[in-house]
């Protein structure tokens, strides 16, 4: 899956438990008629490919959902769900790198020449 929004928050790699388990978190904005503020988490080696990113860039991450079962104390049964990123791009840069520049439109010449009865080719 894939989501698509413009930065709002990148936070600092924060390092948990004796093992060393690292998390990043970053934050995007849907672009969309309700914009949906997605917390989307990046662990272990996938923390550094936020590096590269600054608020306010237009990005699309691949995720993946993450869902755990846990029981409290009590024996009651929770249910919790993350968004765990794994891969992180551009997408100013990937439209600007994929497509041909357009050019402006004062650069186009206007067809005063043009007969329609010359042109015609539909055959009805």
């Amino acid at each position: 899956m894939e989501v698509q929004g413009k930065i709002k928050m990148i936070d600092e790699t924060k390092t948990y438990g004796n093992n060393g388990f690292r998390k990043r978190e970053v934050v995007i904005t849907t672009e969309e008629q309700y914009p949906q503020h997605l917390m989307i988490e990046f662990v272990q080696d996938k923390t550094d490919l936020l590096n590269n990113f600054q608020v306010g860039q237009n990005v699309k991450i691949q995720i993946n959902l993450r869902g755990r079962e846990w029981t409290n104390p009590q024996g009651e049964t929770k249910y919790f769900n993350s968004i765990q990123g794994w891969r992180i791009e551009n997408i100013d840069q990937s439209v600007s790198n994929d497509m041909p520049p357009v050019p402006p439109a004062d650069a186009f010449e206007p067809a005063n020449d043009f007969n329609e009865e010359d042109h015609d080719d539909l055959p009805f």
